[in-house]
């Protein structure tokens, strides 16, 4: 990708009036990003429905400018941005509806990973939930799964500790900017994870850690997540946010129980008491809910059934990416949504492949 083209990309942020389903709007109107900045505004009205006067509020030239500032910083502290139409940005956040227009990340970590989830709870991490959160970690080591958490204190910061320490690639979505970590005694543990995991962020550099950012991060950990375990919660908190998002966007929460005359138990035995979480006891009830069995087991049952080119095509892609909507399976498989309905109802009756709400579909217990 040229500066030239990253340019118009990052501008779209900038856009003054515009957020990111009006600019989703836009680019469905519109060739490229470019032409967002380059037509009239009488041109552009034209394009997209939307009024000249308010096309004209964007302040293009400003977005621009700081677009230019902010390549500036990405060269310089080697960014790597992925733009919501590319490939390597995360599939499973581009099925949400509030997803970002761009992110930022660095290190050496997948966008794309086979299997991700979720790990976050309370930042006051009693004895009970550090040895849950052990557990849990050393288990997801042999099964591949990448873990995504927060970088706060408490359960966030040990379960990336635990991963550092065992190799398992982690990644921490930050709150702020990439030219600061907070909270500060986490930098050190950031730049560990450099190596096997590392940084996302939909915030440009400058963006201070103020309290209305991190909801919007959580977004983004419960969006680029295939399940969201909550390990240990108050009955308020940001892991509880999670895991309501995580249940917007149709995953799978799952929660540990605790004693009921701790407060530190409450978040979670209330998530599984109103059915919003699985009730796990251990990473093997995990695993077996969301019918993560070794990869070899995947393999075998695709050998199992009797698939056409197309059936095996659209089997591989869930295999891939777990849940995936619909949509998002007709862009991967280039193929119109009506075929993809069509084949996906042949891998339902063959037993392959369940329906989710939302048209959402997955493997059908791997």
């Amino acid at each position: 990708m040229t500066d030239y083209q990253l340019r118009y990309k990052i501008a779209l942020t900038y856009l003054s009036g515009f957020g990111p389903k009006k600019v989703f709007k836009l680019l469905s109107c519109i060739e490229t990003p470019e032409v967002l900045f380059k037509d009239s505004f009488h041109s552009l009205a034209k394009k997209t429905g939307f009024k000249k006067e308010a096309l004209g509020l964007m302040h293009r030239e400003n977005a621009l400018e700081k677009a230019d500032k902010q390549i500036k910083f990405i060269d310089k502290n080697q960014l790597d941005v992925h733009f919501y139409l590319d490939n390597t940005f995360p599939r499973r956040l581009r099925n949400c509806e509030d997803s970002p227009i761009l992110i930022y990340t660095k290190g050496n970590l997948k966008t794309n990973p086979q299997r991700s989830v979720a790990i976050v709870g309370t930042r006051n991490a009693t004895n009970y939930g550090k040895n849950i959160c052990e557990h849990l970690i050393y288990a997801l080591k042999t099964n591949d799964i990448q873990v995504i958490s927060g970088l706060a204190y408490g359960i966030d910061a040990y379960a990336h500790q635990l991963c550092v320490e065992k190799n398992i690639e982690t990644v921490a979505v930050l709150g702020h900017g990439m030219d600061r970590i907070y909270p500060v005694t986490h930098k050190k543990l950031a730049l560990k994870m450099l190596s096997n995991g590392g940084l996302i962020s939909e915030f440009p550099s400058g963006t201070k850690p103020d309290k209305e950012n991190f909801p919007k991060r959580n977004r983004i950990v419960a969006g680029m997540a295939d399940a969201v375990i909550v390990v240990e919660s108050k009955s308020k908190g940001g892991s509880l946010i999670t895991a309501e998002l995580a249940n917007d966007y149709n995953k799978d929460v799952f929660a540990f129980p605790g004693n009921v005359d701790e407060e530190n138990s409450q978040g979670c035995n209330n998530l599984i008491a109103s059915n919003k979480a699985h009730l796990i006891t251990s990473c093997a009830d995990f695993l077996k809910i969301m019918g993560w069995g070794n990869l070899n087991q995947a393999n075998q049952m695709l050998c199992n059934f009797e698939m056409s080119g197309p059936e095996s095509t659209i089997f591989n892609l869930l295999l891939a990416n777990n849940k995936t909507h619909i949509d998002v399976l007709s862009v991967q498989a280039k193929t119109p949504v009506s075929q993809i309905s069509a084949i996906l109802f042949q891998l339902e009756l063959k037993g392959a492949v369940k329906k989710y709400v939302g048209n959402m579909y997955g493997i059908n217990q791997i």
